[in-house]
């Protein structure tokens, strides 16, 4: 009977520990975004582990190749205009180290030249809690443009 309690009261804790953790995984996604839609790259990449691995639409893509081309976009006049995120799910491991957050964005991106591009976009990020820091080990991008 005492083991059966103490079960359920450590189990209870392990739910709402990892409700508290998708919160701040949630949180921090929010964040990420919004520091995407405001071009301020700095904060944005500062989320990234620098062993993340990415897959887009063009195939795997180095974290040193995304950061320099993102800076060429910013300093030829091009960025983000509009990030708009929705449908957030996050999924946390049992031992509270990892996660994976899905979600939707609906992006404008201004080219280089003025040009903008309109996608909608799925997103799926998985965070690894290392040094006491949460940072994006992964992401997948798969995005299609619209009209």
């Amino acid at each position: 009977m005492i083991a059966t309690i103490l079960s359920l009261l450590l189990s209870a804790g392990g739910v709402a520990q990892s409700h508290t953790t998708a919160g701040e995984i949630e949180k921090l996604v929010i964040a990420f975004n919004q520091a995407y839609e405001r071009n301020d790259l700095e904060k944005y990449f500062s989320y990234y582990a620098e062993d993340v691995t990415q897959w887009f639409a063009t195939g795997r893509v180095s974290l040193a190749d995304y950061k320099k081309d993102w800076y060429a976009l910013i300093q030829g006049g091009g960025g983000v205009e509009k990030n708009a995120l929705s449908d957030i799910q996050v999924q946390v491991s049992p031992e509270g180290d990892a996660a994976v957050a899905t979600y939707v964005l609906d992006v404008v991106t201004r080219q280089v030249g003025g040009k903008k591009t309109k996608e909608r976009a799925f997103e799926t990020d998985v965070w690894y809690k290392r040094d006491g820091k949460w940072k994006i080990a992964h992401i997948h991008y798969n995005a299609k443009e619209v009209p």
